[in-house]
């Protein structure tokens, strides 16, 4: 990985010179460095990059510790001092141009379906409008189906959800946890701590703490617990912080104990529910196949009856949005007028979090830019 990299010191030149051809140096090693490890996967890269710098300061302070400059605590404290610029403009991690006046929106779910089946809507019509949306699974769902399990099946997943990701124009991740044994641990912290940094979010979306699956509970705990933490610098300080907290969202759901979900916005995805239908449909070990709680029944080995199968799991879909829009009635007059709002025929609705930035609804309108269409 670091072959191109030129690893060559400066000469000992004994003088000022010296000291800034060696600063430069250490410089231009960061920079190409940081650059190579650009190609990793981000949750990689993210990883590795406080240890290259490490490695980098390392050399460079060896470097001066036998040098015969007159002045080399001085140079020493100017190098440490370009170290930290250099780390600065280097340690960003890749991420698109955040100056074109796009949003940039980064979904957790549980598994791979959940950010989907969720938000699949709203996802591809932010991404129709340019906006840079990034669907995260912080599992692998490798326990998910009731005849595969194992890396073969998370493998599995993991391509459906890139086909799915494709479909609705978005980018997706599969994080390399088991199904089923999610954790809200300091390390999974940090690491979506590190994620939403790295995407530069103005949106997170994740679902609420109120769930029967525990993978479910924890994903959204892991959420909440990152809408402050992205701002603090010396946490994961290898990542640049966010100067502004996003706005933190959660899914719906029908859970009322300790408290039921409150929507704060309701979207009609009418001008995109085939495509959603569609990007869900290539979810087909957990839909078409029934994920873990599915048996063999569920897949009929005459080609009619299985395209009344899936015609069957992609009707069950549309009515789940649709009662979605039958239950928030209310919410999308507030949003649409009335006249508008009782022709909507599918929806996508999410609460505002209470840790995250707070946005009126005119905010709400920016942030989901899709009121006069």
């Amino acid at each position: 990985m670091f072959k191109a990299v030129a690893w060559s010191r400066p000469k000992r030149l004994g003088s000022a010179a010296g000291a800034s051809a060696t600063v430069a140096w250490v410089w231009d090693v960061i920079g190409r460095t940081l650059q190579k490890c650009q190609a990793i996967e981000t949750q990689s890269f993210g990883r590795l990059r406080g240890p290259v710098i490490s490695v980098c300061i390392s050399a460079a302070l060896g470097y001066f510790s036998d040098t015969n400059l007159n002045h080399a605590m001085n140079m020493r404290r100017l190098l440490l001092f370009s170290i930290a610029i250099a780390v600065a403009q280097y340690g960003s991690p890749i991420r698109a141009a955040s100056a074109d006046g796009k949003l940039r929106i980064i979904c957790f779910g549980a598994h791979p379906d959940d950010c989907e089946l969720q938000a699949g809507g709203v996802a591809a019509m932010w991404a129709a409008k340019g906006h840079k949306v990034k669907l995260v699974s912080v599992t692998n769902g490798d326990i998910g189906h009731w005849r595969e399990a194992g890396g073969p099946l998370a493998l599995r997943r993991a391509d459906e959800v890139r086909k799915s990701a494709k479909i609705l124009g978005v980018t997706s991740q599969v994080l390399d946890i088991h199904d089923g044994e999610l954790l809200p641990t300091i390390e999974n912290r940090r690491l979506l701590t590190r994620l939403i940094r790295e995407w530069d979010a103005d949106i997170v979306m994740g679902p609420r703490p109120n769930d029967y699956h525990p993978d479910h509970r924890y994903t959204g705990v892991l959420v909440q617990d990152a809408a402050y933490m992205v701002t603090v610098p010396f946490f994961c300080p290898d990542v640049p912080y966010l100067k502004h907290n996003p706005v933190f969202l959660y899914y719906p759901d029908r859970f009322q104990k300790p408290n039921p979900f409150q929507p704060d916005i309701a979207i009609s995805i009418d001008p995109v529910m085939e495509r959603k239908l569609d990007a869900l449909d290539a979810l087909e070990s957990q839909f078409y196949e029934g994920g873990a709680n599915g048996s063999a029944e569920l897949i009929p080995t005459e080609p009619a009856k299985q395209q009344e199968r899936k015609r069957e799991v992609r009707a069950m879909f549309a009515k789940r949005n649709e009662s979605l829009a039958q239950r928030f009635r209310a919410k999308l007059t507030d949003f649409y007028g009335a006249e508008k709002a009782g022709s909507v025929k599918y929806v996508e609705a999410f609460e505002v979090c209470e840790y995250g930035n707070q946005p009126n609804p005119q905010e709400l309108k920016k942030l989901f830019p899709f009121f006069g269409e």
